[in-house]
């Protein structure tokens, strides 16, 4: 017997990618765009006006692939309690995606220092200026650090999502030759 999970699993993958792409666009693209904002004052209202519309879509799709891990982890229990290298694979995703969701609070929280800040002079979205305030230099060299966070460790759960799928493969096949 055939058991899809085609909703979860797209919950899963849809919001994992929108959870990996804004981020990295984010990154490069508004933040670097936001650099370059002249006057300079304008860097840090940009890029916070930018954050600050991206917030309420990141953490429908943080939900969207929550929902989809759980409902993949219920449809695929039997798999997962019979196979310790998806025992090992799940237990990885499960700590990494607390790690994203850490990396993403911390990178708001910045974010709202940063935001605070907006009306400074700022070298760059990420790099204070010679006039930065220390608590805005402060939040900005972490934020620089952070950023990256966020995309690195998303698209690793993006690779342990494909590490499993592959893992099912060879547990359908052989399921096949037995009941045919």
């Amino acid at each position: 017997m055939s058991q899809r999970n085609t909703l979860v699993r797209s919950m899963h993958d849809i919001g994992l990618a929108a959870w990996f792409g804004g981020s990295l666009m984010g990154a490069v693209g508004l933040n670097g765009a936001a650099s370059k904002a002249e006057p300079a004052s304008q860097k840090l209202k940009i890029s916070s006006i930018g954050w600050g519309r991206w917030a309420p879509v990141q953490l429908a799709a943080i939900a969207v692939h929550g929902i989809g891990s759980v409902g993949l982890i219920i449809g695929n229990k039997g798999r997962i309690a019979a196979d310790s290298g998806t025992q090992v694979n799940t237990a990885v995703k499960f700590v990494l995606t607390g790690v994203a969701c850490g990396a993403t609070l911390y990178s708001a929280v910045l974010g709202g220092v940063i935001a605070k800040h907006s009306d400074e002079d700022a070298e760059g979205v990420t790099e204070p200026g010679a006039r930065t305030s220390k608590e805005l230099a402060a939040a900005q060299t972490k934020q620089r650090f952070a950023q990256w966070v966020l995309p690195a460790v998303t698209a690793a759960l993006i690779v342990l999502a494909a590490q499993q799928g592959e893992q099912q493969r060879p547990v359908a096949g052989w399921l096949n030759r037995v009941f045919s």
